[in-house]
């Protein structure tokens, strides 16, 4: 399957094109996304594939055909941080890409967004997905569920055309097919939750969990600021990552959460504040399971930037798991082979 072809919208660092090739291999041949870090982080890595930019522009009758898309779209709309105006967002981009999809009609469709979205505007979504001819399947996942060390709750969405025959694409698939598999952490998923009926939370936010120390967070991800590295609330505890032991902070009551991060990353956790006692990007670089300098090598980005992209980003291996996890669960009944 590696002669397969990704789309990715509001692509970011390709959080979520990284999980697509790590299940299925294949390339992504155009992505789509006009903010101007994430714009730099995207041509360092991919210096010969178009960025089309603003997709409420683009003309999707001259987009190259691909066989899978995907993308994380604005989640402000449905999340906390962003005050939850669902449709009335002006943010709320949804009907674009449901008229990409309507133009493009690729063999699968992958997105995410916060676990909040299930409770405002997915009714939407999905309503939107049915008329231009779409079945669906989703899952929440946290982050935690595949080993990482902050909980990062979010909705996944699988869809296929309806209007197709013939094998299916879970029949097609087996594990470790990929041959971008080497680039995820290994780590084996449990609590995946939900198919839209009885999903823990209702759909609702969940609290977030505490997170590691951080002198600033101003600025940390506009996805969902609170779920990034939120500070302790003052004290004891704030004393004890900010200590250090053996050449390493005291991570006090995170160690285990930190080691087994680490573990899966196959790389140690990067100090958490920079020389001015400020948040320190590589670590959220390794929080969001990326390699080192994915975010932070990119020449010219700005720290405020790094942030920035890397707090609206999406964990791969979270992503690969619940990917893994939808097509194994139902398969879509859909003609699979390369777009025409």
């Amino acid at each position: 399957m590696s002669g397969l072809r990704i789309g990715s919208v509001c692509s970011g660092y390709r959080g979520l094109d990284l999980a697509v090739e790590a299940v299925f291999g294949g390339s992504t041949v155009w992505v789509a996304d006009n903010d101007p870090g994430a714009s730099r982080i995207l041509a360092h890595h991919l210096p010969q594939v178009p960025n089309l930019g603003d997709i409420t522009t683009v003309d999707w009758h001259q987009a190259e055909p691909v066989d899978i898309y995907c993308g994380g779209y604005p989640c402000q709309p449905f999340s906390t941080a962003g005050h939850r105006k669902g449709t009335q967002d002006a943010r709320h981009i949804w009907p674009h890409i449901a008229h990409s999809l309507r133009v493009l009609r690729p063999q699968l469709a992958f997105f995410e967004n916060v676990a909040g979205h299930l409770s405002l505007g997915f009714d939407t979504v999905l309503g939107d997905l049915a008329r231009i001819g779409f079945d669906a399947d989703w899952c929440t996942l946290r982050a935690s569920d595949v080993g990482a060390a902050h909980q990062r709750n979010r909705l996944f969405l699988l869809a296929w055309p309806a209007d197709t025959s013939g094998q299916g694409l879970a029949r097609r698939w087996t594990p470790g097919t990929a041959s971008h598999r080497d680039r995820l952490a290994a780590a084996d998923p449990v609590g995946l939750r939900g198919d839209g009926v009885g999903t823990r939370g209702s759909g609702r936010d969940e609290p977030a969990a505490r997170r590691l120390a951080a002198s600033h967070t101003a600025g940390v991800g506009e996805r969902e600021p609170a779920d990034q590295a939120d500070p302790f609330p003052t004290g004891r505890e704030a004393r004890i990552v900010s200590g250090c032991r053996g050449g390493r902070p005291d991570w006090g009551p995170y160690t285990e959460a930190i080691e087994r991060w680490e573990a899966a990353a196959g790389r140690p956790v990067p100090w958490p504040v920079d020389d001015l006692g400020r948040l320190n990007p590589p670590l959220v670089e390794w929080l969001m399971g990326l390699p080192a300098g994915w975010v932070t090598d990119v020449p010219g980005l700005s720290r405020t930037a790094q942030l920035k992209a890397l707090g609206n980003g999406v964990v791969p291996q979270q992503a690969a798991a619940a990917l893994r996890h939808l097509v194994a669960r139902r398969e879509p009944d859909a003609r699979w082979g390369r777009a025409a």
